[in-house]
């Protein structure tokens, strides 16, 4: 029963039940038709017969001869007056007399009657001659033709079975030999399946080869489908592998970023306790650490609350005012540079949170500010996708640029110019929570951070 679960047995069975069907209505319809055509020649002889006999006794001379009936004819009518009937034997002599009960069984059937069975003697086909008292039975045995028919159904069903025997044989060598391309998928599937998945940097090498993907087949569409599929799983067991080494590195670059200001606190509190005449320096710099490790916690909630993808709130803004009160606070804050806004006549209106727009904003501006040197120009520009913030400074490394947006990464490895390399990562956060991007073009001279936002409307 197990082994009919398998593809391969449905198949063979399927076409075994096809070829027998098949087989056997073709038996069917010859035996059928045999039957019928020698019947039709029995009949043809028998009217034959029944003619000449006749016509014999309508003329004058000796009675009706029997030569035409051939051995085995059954006759009956009028000898001597009397109702007699017989069968011929071999050589027409002495032929074997019907009783007077079998006699009266046959004259009793119809006129129409082609099918007559006589006790003792078999079937024969009969036909009537004259009518009424006068009405005689001539009729020849079927025994020949039934013989010939179960002998035609023996040799058909002795074929038939022959036939199906060899078909359920090459059909089950041809469907295996059309089936083993889908084996060779399941074991590449098989192969798959062993690797070991659960962590680590996964190498999947296993595929389906390509002549096993050709999509106007079936197997080839089951390959092709099953490639996309590992390279699929490839591409999210390499992005979780490297979210992993960036969950590792962020709890590394956090716990650092957090152990500074709080050895900073440390040191100053026993600084203090020690010498209380210490004890002002010692607030200011505890106060400055304490505020420094507030920012980096708000900043690393954020990115939590924004990663959980908790909704920000949705109101109308005018990004062009943001922009403008931007720029003028930077302009505030730094002389050291030039400050440029450039926007549209049209006023800039979005959707979305004004606090963290603002936000994005004053942390773009304030990395421009960091590693730019001073007499830098900084250009912001508002377009209707969004805005720009342009700076001709030296520009990121070229190795850094592909992890400008990652968290805690800084271009300075030594971590002395402050800052713990959040400020890109929750530009990129806000802005993909607002349904927009980021982008980032930076060579010597020429850096450009290039900010979309969606439902931007002038």
């Amino acid at each position: 029963m197990s082994r009919l679960r398998s593809l391969t047995a449905r198949l063979v069975l399927v076409a075994v039940a096809l070829v027998a069907l098949v087989s056997i209505l073709i038996a069917g319809a010859t035996v059928l038709a045999m039957r019928a055509y020698l019947t039709a020649q029995l009949d043809d002889r028998v009217a034959s017969a029944a003619e000449s006999l006749e016509h014999d006794s309508q003329r004058p001379g000796p009675g009706p001869q029997f030569g035409n009936l051939g051995p085995g004819a059954l006759i009956v009518g009028f000898q001597n007056g009397e109702r007699v009937g017989f069968v011929l034997r071999e050589g027409f002599a002495d032929p074997e007399p019907l009783s007077s009960a079998q006699v009266q069984q046959i004259l009793a059937s119809d006129d129409d009657a082609r099918s007559l069975e006589v006790s003792g003697h078999g079937t024969f086909r009969v036909r009537s001659i004259g009518a009424g008292e006068g009405r005689g039975i001539v009729g020849l045995p079927a025994a020949d033709v039934d013989d010939s028919v179960q002998q035609l159904l023996t040799v058909v069903v002795l074929l038939a079975l022959g036939g199906i025997a060899c078909a359920g044989v090459a059909g089950l060598v041809v469907v295996r030999r059309q089936l083993a391309p889908l084996r060779e998928v399941a074991a590449t599937a098989h192969r798959v399946a062993e690797l070991p998945l659960a962590a680590g940097e996964i190498e999947m090498t296993e595929r389906v080869p390509g002549r096993l993907t050709d999509e106007r087949s079936e197997v080839g569409q089951v390959g092709s489908a099953l490639n996309a599929m590992l390279d699929h799983v490839e591409d999210s067991l390499a992005q979780r592998h490297r979210s992993e080494l960036q969950v590792r590195q962020f709890v590394a670059d956090a716990s650092h970023e957090l152990r500074t200001p709080l050895a900073t606190i440390a040191g100053y509190t026993e600084l203090a306790r020690r010498r209380p005449e210490t004890s002002g320096t010692a607030l200011d710099k505890v106060e400055t650490e304490s505020a420094r490790m507030t920012g980096l916690v708000e900043d690393l909630l954020l990115l939590a609350r924004l990663d959980a993808g908790r909704p920000l709130e949705r109101d109308t803004v005018d990004l062009s005012r943001l922009l403008l009160e931007a720029v003028d606070d930077a302009r505030v804050v730094d002389r050291d540079r030039s400050w440029r806004l450039a926007l549209p006549d049209e006023p800039l209106v979005v959707a979305g949170d004004e606090a963290r727009l603002h936000q994005v904003v004053s942390n773009l501006l304030a990395n421009a500010r960091k590693h730019t040197p001073p007499g830098s120009t900084i250009t912001v520009t508002g377009t209707p996708e969004g805005f720009s913030v342009h700076d001709d400074g030296p520009g990121f490394a070229p190795e850094l640029v592909p992890h400008a947006f990652e968290r805690f990464t800084r271009g300075d490895a030594a971590r002395t110019r402050g800052g713990a390399g959040l400020g890109l990562s929750l530009v990129e956060a806000i802005v993909a929570a607002h349904g927009g991007s980021v982008a980032l073009a930076s060579s010597p001279g020429d850096t450009t951070v290039t900010v979309r936002l969606a439902s931007t409307s002038a």
